[in-house]
C-alpha cells in the first residue's frame, strides 16, 4: 500500500513538474518572440526617441500585448468598429476604464517598418483639437498595433450617406465640419514642426465626436517631409473618386494633392452625393466630374442637396461651391493652400469676408476633359492597376468605406 501511495505521489509530482516546465518554456518562447517583434518593429529606436525627447512623448504610451488582448476581449468580432484593406479597428477598454480604438493591420510590409517609428514619432507630437489623438502603440506583435482615442459618432461618410431619417446633418453642421477639417489639414501642412501630407483625405477618414466635431484620422499612408521638399515621388495610392488627376499622371504628391481630395469632400457636403456612383455600363463616374459639369453649364442647383437649398443661404453654398471648384483645378499650382481654404471657410461661416469667386472659368471645361477618363472607372473592381510609362504600379481603393476606419 505504501509503495502504491509513493508511486501515486511520484506521478503527481512528475505531472506537476512537467506542467511547470511546459509553462516556463512557453513563457520563454513567448518572451523571445515578443522581444524579436519589439526589436524588428523599431522598439529600441522608439525608446531612444522617448529618452531623448521626454516632453514630446508625454501623451504616447508603449502598450503591452496582454493589455490590448484584454482590452479587446482577444479581438472579439463583436468589438469591430470597422474594416478595410489595411486592417481592422477594434473598440477596447483599458484597465482604467478608458475607451480606445485599436488598429490591427493586416498588411506586413517589412520594407515600410523602417519608416514606422519615424512616422510614429511625428504623429505622437501632433496636438490639434481636430486630429484624432494617437495614444500609443504596441510593438510586441508581428504587425505593430496603433491605439487611438475613441470617437463615438462614426464617420462623415456614414452621416452623409448612410444615416437614418431620424437624424439629418444640418447646413450649420456641414460648414462647421468643413471648417474644422480644413483647419486640421492646414495645421498638418504648415503649422506642425514637420509638414505632413495626409494622402488619403476622404469623408470616411473624418470622424465625428460626441458633439459632431470633426476629427481627421487615418495617417496610414501619410508622409512627413522636410521643409526643403516640395513633393513626394511614390507609387500612386489613394481612394478612387478623391484622387488628384495631376498626382495620378505624374506620381508626384504635393500638398495640393490633399487640397484636391478635400475639394471632393466639400462637394460631398453640399450635394449629399457619394464620391463615386455606378453607371449603366457597370463602371463608375466620379462626383468631381459631375460637379464640374454642372458648374460649367450653370446648373449648380440641380446637383445640390435639397436640405442645403432649403436651409442654407444662397451666398453660402455658392461660396462653398466656388471654393470647391478652385480645389478641383487640374493645375495644382492654381489651387488654394489648405490655410487659404481654412480662412475662406471661417469667413463663410462668420459672413465677415467677401465670397470667394473663381476667376478661372475657362479652365473648368479643360479640367472636365482632362479628368473624365481618369474619373470613369472601367469596372467595380476592388483595385485597378495602371502604368504611367515609368513602370509604377497604382493601387487605388474603389470600395465604399466602412462605418469607422483608420
Amino acid at each position: 500500500m505504501f509503495s502504491g501511495f509513493s508511486i501515486s505521489v511520484g506521478l503527481v509530482i512528475l505531472v506537476l513538474g512537467c506542467y511547470w516546465l511546459y509553462r516556463v518554456v512557453k513563457k520563454r518562447i513567448e518572451a523571445k518572440r515578443k522581444a524579436k517583434y519589439f526589436k524588428r518593429n523599431g522598439g529600441l529606436l522608439l525608446q531612444q526617441h522617448v529618452s531623448s525627447n521626454e516632453g514630446a512623448f508625454d501623451r504616447t504610451k508603449i502598450f503591452r500585448v496582454t493589455e490590448l488582448d484584454k482590452a479587446t476581449n482577444n479581438y472579439n468580432k463583436n468589438r469591430i468598429l470597422g474594416q478595410g484593406g489595411q486592417g481592422t479597428v477594434y473598440k477596447g477598454m483599458l484597465s482604467d476604464g478608458k475607451i480606445v480604438a485599436v488598429k490591427k493591420s493586416t498588411l506586413v510590409d517589412e520594407s515600410q517598418l523602417g519608416h514606422f517609428i519615424n512616422e510614429l514619432v511625428i504623429l505622437s507630437q501632433i496636438n490639434h483639437r481636430n486630429v484624432v489623438k494617437l495614444l500609443g502603440c504596441c510593438l510586441e506583435t508581428e504587425v505593430p498595433l496603433l491605439i487611438y482615442e475613441f470617437i463615438p459618432n462614426g464617420t462623415l461618410y456614414h452621416l452623409l450617406h448612410a444615416s437614418s431619417e431620424d437624424f439629418q446633418i444640418t447646413c450649420k453642421m456641414r460648414l462647421q465640419i468643413a471648417a474644422e477639417s480644413a483647419d486640421a489639414l492646414a495645421y498638418l501642412h504648415s503649422s506642425s514642426a514637420t509638414p505632413i501630407y495626409h494622402r488619403d483625405i476622404k469623408s470616411s477618414n473624418i470622424l465625428l465626436d460626441e458633439k459632431y466635431r470633426a476629427k481627421v484620422s487615418d495617417f496610414g499612408t501619410s508622409r512627413a517631409i522636410t521643409i526643403e521638399q516640395t513633393h513626394v515621388t511614390t507609387c500612386v495610392m489613394g481612394t478612387y473618386g478623391y484622387l488628384d488627376p495631376e498626382y495620378f499622371q505624374s506620381n508626384h504628391f504635393t500638398e495640393k494633392s490633399d487640397v484636391y481630395s478635400f475639394g471632393v469632400v466639400l462637394v460631398e457636403l453640399i450635394t449629399g452625393r457619394k464620391p463615386i456612383s455606378p453607371t449603366k455600363s457597370g463602371g463608375w463616374i466620379s462626383l468631381a466630374y459631375e460637379f464640374l459639369s454642372h458648374m460649367e453649364t450653370s446648373c449648380l442647383s440641380d446637383i445640390l442637396d435639397a436640405r442645403v437649398v432649403e436651409e442654407g443661404k444662397e451666398e453660402e453654398f455658392i461660396a462653398v461651391a466656388n471654393l470647391a471648384r478652385q480645389c478641383l483645378r487640374m493645375n495644382g499650382k492654381l489651387r488654394p493652400s489648405m490655410k487659404e481654404i481654412a480662412v475662406a471657410l471661417d469667413g463663410i461661416r462668420s459672413q465677415k469676408l467677401p465670397i470667394s469667386k473663381d476667376t478661372h472659368y475657362g479652365e473648368t471645361k479643360y479640367v472636365i476633359n482632362e479628368i473624365s477618363d481618369i474619373h470613369r472607372a472601367p469596372s467595380r473592381a476592388k483595385t485597378f492597376s495602371s502604368n504611367n510609362g515609368a513602370g509604377s504600379s497604382r493601387s487605388i481603393d474603389v470600395q465604399p468605406p466602412m462605418l469607422y476606419t483608420f
